[in-house]
This record gives structure tokens, C-alpha cells and sequence, in this order.
């Protein structure tokens, strides 16, 4: 079936919490409201960012303000030509940490802090030391800075992200498009112009939790990222795969409900899901959801009653070791040892 929109998406969950109130959590049928499944998926609204994710950001177009200045790591494009011949110098040339640029034959210039028009000129002199009538053409191919921008970035704890030299931006609580634009508007005190692409490739702020239940003998909690299109399958699909110990017929989503209502609570009938591909509680699941996985009754009281019975098991062990041993002080020779033989 066709997915709906982002806006029918974010009525449909908005529609979800309100059918199902502030009502009992208990373990029955599932609740009379929609809710997503494998074949009836919803768009999850926009995405909100948050920390720790992680945000690639492209610079697309970039023209610096003039008048711009070359610094250390800067590229620049250089052409000499009509000089020495056969040996033309065309192509990118990295500016040194110490601020020069390599010319090959024609030896090198210092450019830092120059602007363009001042390092071409700086390059014609170099060049005219030994040939005259010579054609120089620079221009700059990428900035330090740029390179500073392009890459992943991490979400900070306090809701920014580091652009190097260019600062920080806050990014938390906007959207894709808004981080986009909030990123422009930084860039445009140093730019004309600017354009960015920004997309999310680290989702580590909205997940959903499987949860192993070991009946007694402890339980394993697995975080996972959500992308807006996983099931219950896919979720047990992305994990080791359910243990020994788990009952099948104790699986169930427990969904978060609003502030001050109790969690919404959806059986999995696990062995039709997966044998015979029904649907029906195969739900899409949101961020916040626990995919609970039972353990087997008597796998709880297995480990309860060898709880209980260890330490007995233990006393009477030591009672006999000790009775053991005195007897084989008391009683030597009984123990076929090395008693005095008449």
C-alpha cells in the first residue's frame, strides 16, 4: 500500500496517542485504534535532530567575500605558460603550512595574506627572474576553511555543531531542511551566497530497545537506531536472534504513552508473523518503543529454585568435607593411609 505523507503521518501518530488515553496497560487484545503495521506504514513527521547525531554536510557553492586572502592549505589553481618550453605549470597547487606554493622549475613564492590579484603578481615577479614576456594566471581552487565545512559532523552535547574556523551552529530541535538554512545563514558572513546539503547518516538520537528477558537469570537490553521503517521483524532481525530460554507466545511492544499515561501495550503473535506472514501484529514501531521477549515460566523457576537450593547444596558440601576430614585424622588407616603396622 502507498505511504501516506509526512503531514497525514504526523496526524496519523498524533491520532494514535489520542485514541489511546490515559487507560490501563494490560496484556489482551490489541487496542481498537490504528496502528502502523508491516502493510500500513506511516511517514514519520519530520525529522528532529538531536544529539549525538550525526549530520554530513556537502558545500555545493561557495564564493568567498572579497577581498579574499590565501592561508595555509588553501588551493589554488596556477597556469604559467609562454616560459620555459615544454614545461608549462597548470593545475592545483597547495599553499605550504609555511606559506609558500611550489612552482617546479621556477621555484617557490610566499602568497599567505596576499589576495589573488596580489599572489599573481607575486608569482609574475618570481617568474620574471628568468623569463620574460610570460603568461601567469591564479585562482583559488578551495579554501582551508571549506574543507572544514564538507564532512560529518557530530551533534554536541549542547546542541551544535563545530564548523572549525567558521564557529558553531545550533542545530537541536530543527529539521533537516532548518539545519540547512541555519548553516547557510553562518556561512554567509564569509561567503556569497552560499548553498549547503545537509542529510542525517548517523540516526543515534531516536531509537527503539529489544529487551531479552532471561527468566530470573538477568535480561539484555539492545539500543537500536530507528529510520522510520522498522518492524517487530526487523527488529528481532537486527539482534543475535531470540535465546534459548524465550517464549515465544510473550512477545509485545511496549509503546511510551503522553506525559502522565500510562504505556500502550501490543501483543506479537511471533510464530504467525514469521510462519505464516501475517501482518496483522507485525507493527511499525516508533521512537521510545521496548520490544519485550519473555522468558519461559519454568526457566524462572528453574533459576529461582537453584537459588534457593545452591547455598543448602553448599553447607551440606562443606558438612561433609569437614566430617571427611576428621574421620581421616580420627580414623587413619581406614583411609588405607599410613597407619603404624604391628
Amino acid at each position: 500500500m502507498p505511504r501516506a505523507s509526512s503531514v497525514g503521518g504526523a496526524v496519523v501518530l498524533l491520532g494514535l496517542a489520542a485514541a489511546a488515553g490515559c487507560v490501563t496497560a494490560r496484556r489482551g487484545p490489541v487496542p481498537a485504534a490504528p496502528v502502523p503495521r508491516e502493510l500500513n506504514k506511516v511517514t514519520q513527521p519530520p525529522y528532529v535532530i538531536e544529539p549525538p547525531d550525526l549530520l554530513e554536510v556537502d558545500l555545493i557553492a561557495a564564493v568567498p567575500r572579497p577581498p579574499y586572502r590565501a592561508r595555509p592549505l588553501d588551493v589554488l589553481t596556477v597556469s604559467i605558460t609562454d616560459a620555459i618550453p615544454d614545461q608549462p605549470v597548470s593545475g592545483p597547487v597547495t599553499v605550504e603550512p609555511d606559506g609558500r606554493i611550489f612552482l617546479g622549475p621556477y621555484g617557490s613564492v610566499t602568497v599567505a595574506g596576499l589576495t589573488i590579484d596580489e599572489a599573481r603578481a607575486a608569482v609574475e615577479a618570481q617568474v620574471a627572474k628568468q623569463y620574460k614576456n610570460t603568461t601567469v594566471n591564479i585562482a583559488l581552487g578551495q579554501s582551508r576553511a571549506s574543507q572544514q565545512v564538507r564532512g560529518p559532523h557530530l551533534v554536541q552535547g549542547d546542541g551544535t555543531i563545530s564548523l572549525g574556523t567558521y564557529g558553531e551552529v545550533r542545530v537541536v530541535g530543527l529539521t533537516v531542511a532548518e539545519a540547512r538554512r541555519a548553516i547557510e545563514a553562518r556561512l554567509a558572513e564569509f561567503y556569497q551566497d552560499p548553498e549547503v546539503a545537509v542529510s542525517v547518516v548517523g540516526y543515534n538520537s531516536k531509537q527503539f530497545y529489544v529487551v531479552f528477558d532471561y527468566g530470573g537469570a538477568g535480561q539484555q537490553v539492545l539500543p537500536l537506531p530507528l529510520t522510520g521503517n522498522e518492524t517487530v521483524l526487523d527488529a528481532i532481525g537486527r539482534t543475535p536472534g531470540l535465546p534459548a530460554v524465550a517464549d515465544k507466545n510473550r512477545i509485545w511492544v511496549s509503546r511510551p504513552g503522553p506525559d502522565g499515561c500510562p504505556p500502550q501495550v501490543l501483543p506479537v503473535d511471533w510464530q504467525s508473523v514469521v510462519a505464516c506472514g501475517d501482518s496483522r501484529t507485525n507493527y511499525q514501531l516508533l521512537p521510545g518503543d521496548r520490544v519485550y521477549v519473555g522468558a519461559y515460566p519454568l526457566s524462572a523457576l528453574d533459576v529461582t529454585m537453584a537459588r534457593l537450593i545452591a547455598p543448602v547444596e553448599r553447607a551440606f558440601g562443606i558438612t561433609l568435607l569437614g566430617t571427611s576430614v576428621v574421620n581421616s585424622i580420627k580414623f587413619p588407616r581406614s583411609q588405607g593411609g599410613f597407619g603404624n603396622f604391628r
